[in-house]
């Protein structure tokens, strides 16, 4: 006879199956030890632990069980995964139960897992066997919109899924075309480095926009780290706004929430959501004021689901859906160059760093960016061309000519735009800079019904030119006439 029945998984659905297996177990504790109880909205974990933590309460109601509940922070792979889980336990009950060999038994039906306990120790015993729908095929039931999965699923699950809406979520979040399993745009940015980018720019940019901006309802989209919402939040202006940052990244909706937590906001009124706005209305029709997506339009470009001209459309049509009269959408944001597909001659330094005969596949690489970071900048463009066009899906075509090189204007500054940005090389050749120009991005928001305020503008950010570009660079005209760098940067004001 043992003490506890220890129930490990990430318990996102719980099936009527189960119910009839725990039943076995009445005169036992069973001790939910819910793994990746951190994450949520993400493909592998989109359901919250709050949410599943209540549908566990629930379900040993009705079940009549006694349940301990548990969460157990994501961990990388690790042979010591259940080892830590045991001592997850121990410090989420504040020494309360502790689970041993003697007095807990491990239900289980995942072998590799299995597999850990037994080597500690402890008796296992399989929960679903064969033809029996586990829980995460129930849960990909829902995301493909099958009303079946409320057949297998406990009443437990289909309450609260229902009462707070979790199958859509569910839906969203496994078919998002954008967001990956732990919810990142891709599995190669470092985090850090981009959180680091955003707070450092954040100032310079509200200076850019903050006459634009609306009292009332404040959305910054793509808010990444929420330094743009401490600057309004600091304004005088907004102070009886609402503040309201969507973050898709998991990792940087997080810091959002911790800034949150350690009272960086004095505005009450503050509000951040985890989601994708990717081609999605997502507030209520004529809620927003004022819609700050700054530096993410071309991000929505770059990861569009099929067709990147309709993609972007439907998002510029779902802002105009949720802006309210005399609202405004203001874009700040890299874009292409007015001549996109103009032939130029491109010329590149060769002496700033090594010159290595061919590509390298930089996924095999332990550090790529030191890789990318010794190469020369005529180096670098190859590699540039080689990962952009596999990463970015885009054709990057280019001649060599007598030791130049001949392309667009538009991929000639997509790469010289980003060939400094050797820390997230990987992620960053997944985006395209010049995908629209000005003129383009124009033409998207008054399709959507907006009114381009006569403040909008491209231009051009100098300091990049004279301090990444020019000095390793240069385009001409294919008859040998210099060029002006064209602009690399746009401020669109759209009213509705």
């Amino acid at each position: 006879m043992t003490e506890y029945l220890l129930f490990p998984g990430r318990h996102h659905v719980l099936t009527r199956f189960q119910g009839e297996f725990l039943r076995r177990f009445a005169d036992e504790t069973v001790v939910w030890a819910v793994t990746s109880a951190n994450h949520h909205m993400t493909k592998r974990n989109p359901v919250g632990f709050d949410r599943r933590q209540a549908a566990i309460e629930r379900f040993s109601v009705l079940e009549g069980i006694r349940s301990i509940v548990v969460g157990v922070v994501d961990t990388r792979p690790t042979d010591d995964f259940a080892e830590v889980t045991v001592k997850a336990i121990e410090a989420g009950t504040d020494d309360l139960v502790r689970l041993t060999p003697a007095n807990t038994m491990v239900a289980c039906s995942t072998p590799e897992v299995s597999k850990l306990y037994e080597q500690l120790g402890y008796d296992v015993i399989g929960v679903e066997p064969p033809g029996v729908a586990r829980p995460w095929d129930v849960l990909l039931k829902i995301a493909e919109g099958n009303d079946q999965w409320r057949q297998p699923a406990h009443p437990a699950t289909v309450d609260v899924f229902e009462r707070y809406g979790l199958d859509a979520q569910i839906t969203r979040c496994v078919n998002d075309p954008v967001v990956g399993d732990d919810g990142g745009l891709t599995t190669t940015r470092d985090y850090k480095t981009y959180a680091d980018a955003f707070e450092d720019a954040a100032d310079r940019k509200w200076q850019q926009i903050k006459d634009f901006v609306r009292p009332g309802r404040i959305l910054d989209i793509g808010c990444a780290t929420g330094a743009t919402l401490q600057l309004v939040d600091a304004d005088p202006r907004f102070h009886e706004s609402d503040l309201i940052g969507v973050e898709v990244a998991r990792h940087l909706y997080a810091e959002c929430v911790h800034k949150k937590e350690q009272g960086l906001f004095d505005n009450p009124n503050v509000y951040f959501y985890q989601r994708s706005m990717l081609g999605s209305a997502v507030f209520p029709p004529r809620s927003i004021h004022s819609t700050l997506p700054l530096a993410l339009t071309h991000e929505i470009w770059s990861y569009a689901d099929g067709s990147r001209p309709e993609t972007v459309q439907r998002f510029a049509d779902a802002l105009f859906a949720h802006t309210a009269p005399d609202g405004v959408w203001i874009n700040s944001d890299v874009c292409g160059p007015a001549e996109p597909d103009r032939p130029v001659v491109l010329r590149l330094d060769d002496s700033d760093g090594t010159n290595p005969d061919g590509v390298t596949e930089l996924e095999s690489l332990d550090d790529p960016a030191s890789y990318v970071r010794q190469l020369s900048t005529r180096a670098r463009f190859f590699q540039f061309a080689h990962d952009f066009r596999r990463n970015a899906k885009v054709p990057f075509e280019y001649d060599v000519r007598q030791g130049d090189l001949v392309l667009r204007l538009a991929d000639a500054m997509d790469f010289l735009t980003r060939k400094d940005y050797v820390d997230n090389w990987l992620s960053e050749t997944h985006e395209q800079f010049c995908g629209l120009d000005f003129a383009g991005w124009s033409a998207v928001a008054e399709r959507a019904g907006f009114t381009i305020d006569p403040a909008s503008k491209a231009w051009r950010n100098d300091w990049v030119i004279d301090n990444r570009i020019a000095p390793v660079a240069s385009i001409t005209t294919p008859d040998g006439d210099p060029i002006d760098w064209p602009d690399t940067h746009q401020l669109l004001v759209a009213r509705r």
